[in-house]
Formats: C-alpha cells, structure tokens, sequence
C-alpha cells in the first residue's frame, strides 16, 4: 500500500474514540489473521526453499509408490528366514529380551511357512509372497531396518514424518514442497484409502506446518474416488461464475492482507478443486484398461480384499502416468484387521499376503512393461516388525529393533539384499538402517539433499530428517 495514499478529502479533523473503533471494527480480525500468518515465516525463509520446484540433483525417480504394511508384518515370516528360530521352535528364547509391549514373551517361534529362492539373484521370499518373489531381482530387500518406537502411533508418526509425535509433515508433503507435481489437475501428494486409515489417523498424512497445499488428498477406489467432486445440477458456465466470484473475493483478500500463506494456500486447494471436477473421473474411468491388465493386477482374483487392493494398485499406477509425486496405499481392512497378529499369526499374516501378493507384483511388472519402474520408486515398509519369540501360542509382539522393508525401480539395484539381523532375526547387526536413512534415500532418488530441503518454522529450520540420515548407497545403482 503507497504510505501516501489518504482516507479521506477536505479539511482533516480529530477522530474520536467511538468514531475509530466503529470504523475500524471490522479490520481488526484480518489483523489477526496477518499476525497469524506472519509469525512464524519470515521473508527470507525461500532462500532454504527449492526454487521453482528444481531438484538439487539430476534425479532417478519422478514419483514415489508407498505401500505402507499397517501393523507391522514380521521380518522372519516375509524376507528374512532363520533356520535357527525353526530348529529351536517352542524351547527358550537364546537371546536376553527387551521390554514389549505386552510383556507375554514365549519360547522361539520358526515360522510356519516355508522360503524359496526366486530369481538369477536367489532371494529367499516367504511362502506368503509367491507373486512378488517372482519380482525378487528387480527389488532391493533391507533386512536391517530398526525404529525408535514400539507402539504403533508413534511409530506410525515416525516413519511417515520423521518424528515419532503428532503434527509433523508426513514425507509425501515433504516431497510436494520440494518439488511439486507434474499435474496441475491432480493434487502432488495422493493417499488411496484401502479401507484402514492407521492409528494416528488423518494426521499421518498431514502437511503439519507446511502450507496446506501440500497435505495429503484422501482417494477411493471405485468410480468416485473423491466425494462431491462433480456438483450436481449445475452448468459448467455457472460453475465458471462461481469460480470467477470466489477468485475476486480472494484477490481482494490478498491485496489487503499482502503475503498471507496461509490464505494463498487455500486459493490454491480451490483452484485444484475446480480443475479435479474434470481430471478425477478420467482417473477413475479403468475403461480403458485391458482385460489383461486387470487380470495381473487380481481384478479376477476369488479373495475380495485381493480385487480391492488390485484396484488400488492400478490407480496407483494411472497416478504415476498423469504425474503425481508421491502416492500413499493403505491395507485393505482385512479379517485379519491389519499385520499386527498378537495371536493368530498364521491365519492374519496369510490373510494380509493374499490380498496384496499378486496385486503388488502387477504393479511392479505393469511399470516396468510400460518403461515406467525406471523413475518411480517403489518402497514396502510397515512401522516395524515383530518378535522373533511367541506371544501367547500363535503370535507375535511389536519389534522395532530389526525388521524388514524392501524398495524397487528408480535408481534401485535390483536382485539386493542389504544388511542383516542376528540369527534370530531379534535385531540389526550388520549395516543398520535408520528410518532418517530411508527418508534422505528417498529424497536423493528424487534429486533432493535431504540436508538442503528446510522449512522455517517457530525459529528454526527444520527439515524431515531432523539432524540425522545417511544415504543407504548399498541399495542403489
């Protein structure tokens, strides 16, 4: 505003009291909304920020899949085996225990399910995932992972922010912030409801203290993956007018109010909104689709989960195609209600792995079929494992010192396996890997320095891997 400008002609007279408070009533909530909106930014925050959504590096991959295992699968039931844990089944468990979460600690448990060697590169794969053994030499397997947290939100919380409480950045808003999407009608960061939202809830997702931009859109599968997107009965010319109408209140909002991130930030969702009236249908129209296709990914499948998980996948995939950054699956809601089996671990782990076996392994051969696995990368991950030792007679309770994940396609040496537990599969030993490890290796294959990426909030500059992670070049070509 010029500093010049006056309010009013003709001779100027003192305000009185009354006068000014009933002239100046109406302002004093947008003052508060700009003392909002500036505290905690300053000016000069973009030198931190990725400049016009370039990478740092020359980037491996465009778009991140993350098939997230609610719950925790078990390392030595899926991609660890260990004789030793068979040999010693029932007996006392040979390593001193650490605290659990429910303190029913057994004897050693073997696992019931027996591993096979797949492919050139022979990568044991448990009974459970014969479809995606059939991949094994296009994924990287890590067997050293170890986690912070043994309870499930915080663990939650900290595999998908960083940090084990609530209000942080999950990692796909993270990736938006840094490099936006390649569709402007899609949101950058997309999250496929399954059927289980996890512990921790929509918060999980959330973009904390980044601009809301760059929180996570919540899809379905199905013909309408957003509510409402469409609205009824209207013409596309009065839908225009309404645009247009909300477009010149928001610009009159920001003319008054100057940088206010927080208000650019929701003109933004309103304006992605009107343009998903169009794109999201399209999305979700698998017309298209071969019969084939669908036929890979499980559409034909006897299990229902199987088919739901299918049609996650295949929207996953469509997603890549049309540019989307980062895209979240969570698990079907199973009988098994997720992989956390504190009892019942043979019927729920096999419940789990059939619904997500074949349809994984579609979308891994489906990518790669359309030259698309060479720059989308594919990351399995639960918020860690479990013990190697029975709680009750059939389950397993919550281990965060050793467990499994694997990660396929972009900038990923295939036919890997990367690091190792103890001959228990109770803890990493050799070349562990820290959550902070998996966040700054999946910025790099992105063209991100995971030191560089910083947002300045509440006085300091913050970034998703705090002041931790190392780059797990073993997994890399």
């Amino acid at each position: 505003m010029n500093s010049t400008r006056t309010f009013c002609s003709g001779p100027t007279r003192k305000m009185t009291r009354r006068e000014m408070l009933t002239r100046c009533s109406t302002g004093f909530g947008a003052l508060a909304l700009l003392g909002l909106t500036g505290s905690f930014r300053s000016e000069d925050a973009a030198a931190n920020i990725l400049q016009n959504s370039q990478p740092h590096f020359e980037p491996k991959a465009k778009s991140v899949i993350f098939l997230y295992m609610d719950g925790g699968p078990s390392q030595v039931d899926t991609f660890d085996p260990k004789p030793r844990l068979r040999e010693e089944n029932g007996k006392p468990f040979g390593l001193s225990v650490e605290p659990t979460q429910f303190n029913s600690v057994g004897g050693s448990l073997g696992s019931p399910w027996e591993f096979k060697k797949y492919g050139e590169s022979g990568i044991p794969v448990s009974g459970l995932f014969p479809h995606i053994g059939s991949c094994a030499d296009d994924i990287a397997v890590i067997r050293s992972m170890y986690s912070e947290f043994s309870e499930h939100t915080n663990g939650i919380y900290f595999l998908h922010t960083g940090h084990g409480l609530q209000g942080r950045p999950s990692i796909g808003a993270w990736v938006t912030y840094g490099l936006g999407s390649e569709n402007e009608n899609l949101p950058g960061f997309v999250v496929l409801d399954g059927g289980m939202i996890p512990p921790g809830g929509l918060d999980v997702f959330t973009n904390g203290f980044l601009p809301a931009t760059y929180q996570g859109s919540i899809f379905h599968t199905g013909d309408q993956p957003i509510a409402n997107v469409i609205p009824p009965g209207e013409s596309a010319e009065i839908q225009q007018n309404k645009r247009d109408l909300v477009k010149r209140m928001d610009d009159g909002l920001l003319n008054r109010l100057g940088h206010a991130e927080e208000v650019e930030a929701a003109i933004a969702n309103y304006e992605l909104a009107f343009r998903m009236q169009s794109a999201v249908p399209e999305l979700a129209d698998l017309s298209g689709e071969t019969a084939a296709t669908k036929r890979l990914y499980g559409f034909e499948a006897e299990y229902a989960h199987t088919r739901s998980y299918a049609a996650q996948c295949l929207l996953a995939r469509r997603l890549v195609e049309r540019g989307t950054r980062f895209i979240e699956l969570t698990c079907p809601k199973t009988e098994a209600n997720r992989w956390d089996q504190h009892s019942g671990l043979t019927k729920g782990h096999a419940q789990n792995a059939l619904a997500i076996d074949q349809p994984i392994a579609g979308l891994l051969k489906d990518l790669k079929s359309r030259g698309l696995l060479d720059e989308t990368l594919v990351v399995w991950a639960g918020e860690f494992g479990r013990t190697p030792f029975s709680q009750g007679n059939d389950g397993r309770d919550h281990n965060p010192w050793g467990f499994s994940i694997w990660m396929a396609g972009a900038g990923i040496k295939g036919g890997t396996v990367y690091g190792a537990t103890d001959e228990y599969g109770y803890k990493a030993v050799e070349n562990r890997v820290s959550v902070h490890d998996l966040h700054a290796t999946i910025l790099r294959l992105l063209g991100i320095d995971h030191e560089r990426l910083t947002y300045r909030f509440s006085g300091r500059d913050i970034r998703l891997t705090d002041v931790y992670g190392n780059i797990i070049e073993g997994v890399l070509t």
